[in-house]
């Protein structure tokens, strides 16, 4: 019994840690995206909370608006990992871990852009980028 909760926590530590690796800014695979946006460090000024696989009602606002120049992060506030993807794959932020934030990207084109989550197609968002 003992042996075997040993073993449990070995594997779940070695699962967080396989986690915060893939992580956005945590040694991951940090792609930059390309426009409308380009990466970005700091605090972003504009936040979108990812609120779990709902579809439409997905990212929360949706759609939501920013000027061009502004960044935007999007926070995993789900139990489950997520990534906020342009359609036309003009950014991808990449796993978000629970609880996570993504880094900051960069809106450098005017448009209305329709984004998902590639682990979750079927969760949808809309960013407008004013000019």
């Amino acid at each position: 019994m003992l042996r075997q909760r040993a073993l449990r926590l070995t594997a779940l530590a070695l699962l967080t840690i396989g986690v915060a690796l893939m992580s956005p800014g945590c040694g991951g695979d940090d792609k930059k995206p390309t426009s409308p946006g380009g990466g970005g460090g700091g605090t972003a000024n504009v936040t979108i909370n990812i609120v779990g696989n709902s579809g439409a009602s997905s990212f929360s606002p949706s759609p939501d608006t920013v000027t061009v120049g502004q960044t935007v992060s999007w926070k995993n506030n789900d139990t489950i990992t997520h990534t906020s993807t342009a359609d036309g794959a003009s950014w991808n932020t990449n796993n978000i871990a629970p609880g996570g934030t993504s880094t900051p990207i960069t809106m450098n084109t005017a448009g209305s852009f329709g984004y998902h989550c590639t682990i979750h197609p079927g969760m949808i968002g809309t960013l407008v980028v004013q000019p």
